[in-house]
């Protein structure tokens, strides 16, 4: 089974935060060889931003949490025809755009979301948690 990690599911782990559920480190820790982890460049963007904005402070930026992101062999998603295609066909009932691209890729490329986020769950995109 393959994985799609929100934002907040990178960083909390990285940070090794508390607010990481058990079951979301488990998938994340105990990952088969055949089971993937994958990381959008959505979620690189929406760092980015953030960090832009003083929401979020990362010593080294986006180039380190590239860096960590490779050092625990995820693979980096890059935003995709398909993806948009599945996010134009989304309802809007979630206002976050970088969320809803995450939806979006889960939904085009079979990939079960590890979110904390109860709005996300609200679509038909397999979860966990």
């Amino acid at each position: 089974m393959r994985h799609l990690l929100d934002t907040h599911t990178v960083l909390w782990f990285l940070w090794d935060s508390k607010r990481l559920s058990d079951a979301a480190a488990a998938i994340i820790e105990g990952r088969r060889p055949t089971d993937g982890i994958a990381v959008s460049v959505a979620s690189l963007w929406e760092f980015t931003v953030k960090q832009s904005l003083g929401k979020l402070k990362f010593e080294g930026g986006v180039a380190s949490l590239r860096t960590m992101v490779d050092a625990n062999g995820w693979d980096v998603l890059p935003i995709a025809q398909r993806h948009l295609e599945a996010l134009s066909d989304l309802p809007y009932f979630h206002r976050d755009p970088f969320d809803r691209l995450l939806v979006a890729t889960a939904l085009a490329d079979d990939l079960t979301l590890v979110t904390a986020d109860e709005n996300i769950r609200g679509y038909a995109v397999p979860w966990a948690w």
